[in-house]
């Protein structure tokens, strides 16, 4: 009985130190994948910026747009 019984505790920390492993995996790629998604962000806001000086640039008269493209 004390071998069977030690069986099942050997069981039981091998599974839970499994669990644990994998939880703490699971958060790091989800810290992973939160940075990544804040440099995706700051990527798209310059990318907006950019699009509404083309539009700007865009709508202006031809006279402004000269000047505009000159001064870039």
């Amino acid at each position: 009985m004390n071998t069977f019984l030690f069986v099942i505790c050997l069981v039981a920390i091998v599974v839970t130190a499994d669990t644990i492993q994998k939880i703490y995996k699971t958060r790091a790629a989800k810290q992973e994948s939160d940075l990544g998604t804040d440099e995706a962000m700051a990527k798209l806001d310059q990318l907006e910026e950019r699009i509404r000086v083309l539009e700007r640039i865009v709508t202006e008269s031809k006279h402004d747009l000269r000047r505009e493209i000159n001064r870039l």
